[in-house]
């Protein structure tokens, strides 16, 4: 088998720009809308609201590859970075490195890419790991770099990169393809489009001994800022993440040949419900903020950290709603003063109930 990059036509990718003229369209819409949303809101919740997205995609970029990291350190790091945070917490390296990268993005998305700022996000992305010997450089080890999965004794390859020795190459010519694409330039890509074909590309070569896909997504992030003019804030890891093995499996696919038009459509695709996502979440944040600003004063602590755990789930929230047993579990009290608790919340309007006896349910009153 060939791999993509060991193809005549390579890195000449090819794709059906028809296909893509509709999707490209909606995007620029939806930009429009999420850049109004976000442009309307007072400092204090636009800084709420990017963070909160940040934060989201320095987790979920993560998971993605198998790593979970803790949320509150991960936002801890970020309101540091933007002069919000004053509690003096440690933050685990990991946790440290991808909200610093994910702040990179933000401030820097306008800035050329070079080799440095792959290394830059390189040592962001592997802080302090001990098992990677090429830290903040391309890989120099002579072994195949493949992507495996299944038994040690029968592993299945899903994909095999070029040689180390060819990377200074490949990657001088990747660079040169991200600049002389961008807005403005002579020979500008659509946005999807570019941001589709730099995140294959650059998975493509797997210049990096590991880290790959999540710089990969964050490329993808600064091509779509860059034609957005501003931060994307869209939450493209966590549609990526709900179908991971769509996504792996939309990644094999299109490393066994230079047309791609499947691979930048299914892309394109993802980056609109992350749009839509952000914009729902966008709504979410609002109405949280608007939540709290009514009922704080009027709740416990322990009622607090149920309700902040609650939000924590997001727009979905917990699954059927929140039971008695989940108060109990997450408050650490007694069922009676859950009970008590949680009617009180109902009777201040904080929340409302469903169902009876063991069916019982609370649900956020917003939106």
């Amino acid at each position: 088998m060939k791999w993509n990059w060991q193809q005549r036509d390579w890195p000449n990718f090819r794709w059906n720009e028809a296909a893509l003229v509709a999707l490209e369209r909606r995007f620029l819409q939806a930009s429009g809308v999420l850049i109004g949303s976000i442009k309307h809101l007072g400092d204090d919740d636009r800084a709420v609201v990017t963070i909160d997205i940040m934060t989201g995609e320095a987790l979920k970029t993560s998971e993605i590859e198998g790593e979970l990291l803790n949320r509150d350190s991960v936002q801890s790091s970020l309101r540091r970075q933007f002069g919000l945070e004053t509690e003096s917490r440690r933050i685990p390296p990991a946790e440290r490195g991808i909200a610093e990268m994910m702040l990179s993005l933000y401030r820097d998305f306008a800035d050329p890419l070079t080799d440095q700022t792959l290394y830059d996000w390189h040592r962001l992305v592997v802080n302090e790991r001990g098992d990677i010997h090429a830290v903040g450089r391309y890989r120099e080890h002579e072994d195949a770099m493949q992507v495996v999965s299944g038994y040690l004794h029968k592993p299945k390859v899903h994909f095999e990169a070029p040689p180390s020795k060819d990377i200074a190459n490949e990657m001088n010519r990747f660079l040169a393809w991200f600049a002389t694409t961008s807005p403005g330039s002579d020979r500008p890509l659509g946005a999807l489009a570019r941001a589709g074909i730099a995140h294959l590309y650059f998975v493509s070569i797997h210049p990096f001994e590991d880290g790959n896909g999540r710089i990969a997504r964050a490329l993808t992030e600064k091509a779509l800022s860059q034609a957005a003019g501003q931060p994307s804030l869209i939450a493209l890891s966590q549609i990526i993440q709900a179908k991971r093995s769509v996504y792996y499996d939309a990644l094999e696919a299109a490393n066994k040949s230079n047309e791609i038009t499947a691979w930048l459509t299914y892309f394109a695709e993802t980056v609109i419900k992350a749009q839509d996502h952000s914009l729902a979440l966008i709504d979410y944040l609002l109405a949280k903020t608007k939540f709290f600003d009514r009922y704080r004063s009027r709740m416990s602590e322990r009622q607090m950290r149920v309700i902040l755990r609650i939000f924590r789930e997001g727009p979905r929230g917990f699954k059927g709603g929140l039971s008695a047993a989940n108060y109990i579990t997450i408050a650490g009290t007694s069922r009676a003063t859950a009970t008590r608790d949680l009617q009180e919340l109902v009777a201040m309007g904080a929340l409302t109930q469903t169902g009876a006896l063991k069916s019982t349910r609370y649900h956020l009153t917003i939106g």
